[in-house]
């Protein structure tokens, strides 16, 4: 292959320069993408590993019933009393409390341990000493910048910072106190721990990882999309001048290897821009929180080895499909390009979409008939994804042509006859340039429908009969006196906000005997929000009246005891004025009384706490994959209409020159874009919710698919505003491109 011969082929004009670009361009973008998607695949990993060992493992009750003739034997049953299993030096005892300080949630890990206990604790190594407690640095900032009777006093005198190693990351709110064993025994939540697990997902493994690959998938296939687009941009152009490359000698082998050559240099200068814009982009991206918390920037790395190993396939692949291409257009040596015409979809191409819509079908069947978990599901689940997204593009332009035909049999305008056949002779080509689009609507479909399942949770609204919202409460451990309780009572109504504080009775300790009644005083009813009860003196309710989730109001009755002084307090309400602190000062002051079994809990509180879980935390991913598959695709279209004028510059220009006016070629690329866009953009909506709703039904949970929010409306409005804008800024080649020299022939 001459040099020189390959420079004048390649770079014989300045729309050579525009175009090897453009090429460059997409492959930056695409290749960035790609390694900042890895880069985050990893972060994540990370972030769940160092966070493995806030999940238990190892786990034993912290008591084990009594056999018949009277021995505590773990394992056995028995019908005699709980016997409490004693703690050993190769175990701890862990209470595992969900704290809550404004509408953040904090890891409260407390631990009792005896003398030279052999468990190490992630990040600290040593179990605490009851009375002090480490934190991690962003909780201590918290700490230190919060009064203390709001924060602070709920855990101790500071003893440390726990070791980055044990953080999900740079923002996570964990703390780890020691405790006394009497203390941790009384609560609901101690368990006894021999080692601490590096899963970090449990049962949840398979749903969360479904749930990334997914995510990555469709935010990677608009990128591949767009890379795809790219390469091919000005491929008349190089037809033409290949052709005369031919026309002097030059073999079929030899202008395939020239086109291989000619994609690879912009790719594979595109590429290593790619590598250092992903670089420059790291630390912004690693600032997106997931689940509430950040990534460690040390973990947000996709590696030099991938790094290399993206830029050589991307290299390749687009060598390889540009000389393909030029191959198969089957360029003579007879002037022109000679045109090759594209073979009739058929019905055949919707296969992969059904192929990919049975396998998801498949996989969530398999999920309701082996509840315990299928390792098929998983596969089946990405897998039938992977290709219902290929099938949407392969399906398109059987439709397309569809449309083209039933338009050009009703067109009434030049414009539309134009683009009519021109969809219907190549509607391959025509839906590729909106092929982006067109998945980017159907990933932002699936995004919705599964954030729709997730479901907001509402704090239930002050009326008589429910736990007011402004309230704290929190249980009290059975082995403290009334005396002891009522003197913590009073101390907490001199607090700053604080409006009263009830202390409710039952006839035995909450969880240790059949009654679910608790008494309180009937001067006391109004401070729970009750109504006032008339001439009574003591009053009972359910004790479901203290679940955060009761919608349905419990009403008082009439006490079946005379008196409060032979029960036993099992309950303490803090009414405050409904202020972030006041509501925090309650919390802090139940926490640290040393009566209480259970952290102050707001009926508020619920919706932090449901936030917490796992399907609440991908939901901030859903949100950047939509914005990540809509620019792309925007991208991605323009590029491609940009590539369509060029490539059909002759043709629009003997047009123009027979007198059709700029405005009725402007016409016809903006038909050309929105019929195949059109064609296939409710089969993207229905196949992306049917898609969510497949999803959603085989994580279980009880979720199903609702309307989507307004934020999915805006989305798909974006998307046809960000089409409408990628057309227009094609029209001014229409005029560049379409003048008398566009017309001549060589």
């Amino acid at each position: 292959m001459n040099p020189a011969v390959l420079q004048m082929a390649l770079l014989g004009s300045r729309s050579s320069w525009g175009r090897m670009a453009g090429i460059g361009g997409g492959v930056a973008i695409g290749v960035c993408l790609v390694l900042l998607l890895w880069s985050a695949a990893n972060g994540l990993a990370q972030r769940d590993a160092r966070g493995a060992w806030l999940r238990e493992m190892g786990q034993t009750s912290v008591y084990v019933p009594q056999t018949a003739d009277g021995s505590a034997a773990a394992g056995q049953p028995g019908n005699g009393p709980l016997e409490p299993i004693p703690l050993t030096p190769e175990t701890i005892l862990l209470g595992s409390l969900q704290d809550v300080f404004r509408d953040q949630l904090i890891s409260h890990r407390a631990i009792a341990a005896l003398p030279g206990a052999t468990v190490k604790i992630p990040g600290i190594g040593a179990p605490p000493v009851p009375g002090q407690y480490y934190a991690s640095p962003a909780l201590q900032r918290l700490i230190e910048t919060t009064p203390a009777e709001e924060l602070g006093d709920r855990y101790g005198t500071f003893a440390g910072v726990i070791d980055d190693s044990a953080l999900p990351g740079p923002d996570a709110l964990v703390v780890i106190s020691g405790a006394t064993e009497a203390r941790l025994r009384q609560g609901p939540v101690a368990m006894l721990v021999t080692e601490f697990t590096a899963n970090p997902y449990g049962e949840s493994a398979s749903l969360y990882r479904t749930a990334l690959l997914v995510g990555g998938i469709a935010v990677l296939f608009p990128v591949l999309l767009l890379v795809s687009i790219a390469t091919g941009l000005g491929a008349a152009q190089r037809r033409e001048r290949f052709s005369t490359l031919r026309l002097i000698g030059a073999s079929p082998q030899l202008v395939a290897g020239m086109a291989a050559v000619e994609t690879a240099i912009p790719s594979l200068a595109g590429a290593f821009l790619g590598v250092v814009m992903a670089i420059a982009f790291r630390p912004a991206a690693a600032q997106v929180p997931v689940n509430g918390t950040r990534v460690f920037l040390a973990d947000f790395t996709f590696g030099a080895g991938f790094a290399v190993t993206a830029v050589v396939l991307v290299v390749a692949a687009c060598s390889l499909v540009a000389a393909r291409r030029t191959a198969k257009t089957g360029i003579g040596p007879l002037g022109v390009t000679r045109t090759m015409p594209e073979k009739t979809p058929t019905v055949w191409r919707a296969v992969p979409l059904l192929v990919g819509l049975a396998c998801m079908a498949t996989g969530t069947l398999l999920t309701k008939i082996d509840t315990d978990g299928n390792p098929w599901t998983s596969p089946l689940l990405i897998g039938g994804f992977a290709l219902t997204s290929v099938g949407i593009v392969t399906i398109g332009p059987w439709l397309t042509r569809m449309a083209s035909t039933i338009g050009l049999h009703s067109a009434r305008r030049a414009s539309t006859v134009i683009a009519a056949s021109r969809i219907r002779s190549t509607p391959v080509a025509t839906f590729r340039s909106v092929s982006g689009l067109v998945i980017a609507v159907f990933m932002v479909s699936v995004f919705a429908g599964g954030i729709s399942a997730i479901g907001t949770v509402e704090t239930p609204e002050a009326r008589p009969g429910l736990l007011l919202p402004t309230s704290v409460y929190a249980l009290v451990a059975p082995a403290y006196t009334p005396g002891q309780v009522a003197a913590v009572a009073r101390s907490t109504k001199e607090l700053a906000g604080i409006r009263d504080t009830t202390i409710g009775y039952a006839k035995t300790p909450l969880g240790q005997g059949d009654t679910m009644d608790i008494y309180i005083a009937a001067t006391d009813a109004p401070s729970l929000g009750f109504a006032n009860p008339g001439s009574e003196k003591i009053v009972s309710f359910d004790a479901s009246f203290l679940n955060a989730w009761t919608s349905t109001p419990v009403s008082l009755a009439a006490a079946s005891v005379e008196s409060l002084d032979a029960l036993v307090p099992v309950v303490m309400v803090v009414r405050t004025d409904g202020t972030a602190a006041a509501i925090d000062r309650a919390r802090t002051a139940l926490n640290a009384s040393g009566v209480t079994a259970t952290p102050g809990t707001s009926p508020a509180d619920l919706a932090t706490m449901s936030n917490a879980r796992l399907i609440q935390g991908l939901a901030s991913l859903a949100y950047i994959g939509v914005f990540v598959a809509v620019v792309v695709a925007g991208i991605s279209l323009a590029v491609s209409t940009a590539a369509a004028v060029l490539d059909r510059k002759r043709v629009l220009g003997l047009m123009r020159l027979m007198g059709m006016p700029v405005s009725v070629l402007r016409k016809v690329i903006v038909q050309e874009a929105a019929v195949p866009l059109l064609a296939v953009l409710l089969l993207s909506v229905g196949l992306g919710f049917l898609v969510a709703w497949l999803m959603i039904s085989s994580f279980g949970g009880g979720r199903s698919i609702t309307w989507p929010s307004t934020e999915y409306y805006t989305a798909l409005s974006f998307s046809l505003l960000l089409a409408l804008a990628a057309v227009t800024v094609t029209f001014g080649l229409v005029r560049s491109n379409t003048t008398i020299a566009a017309t001549r022939f060589e």
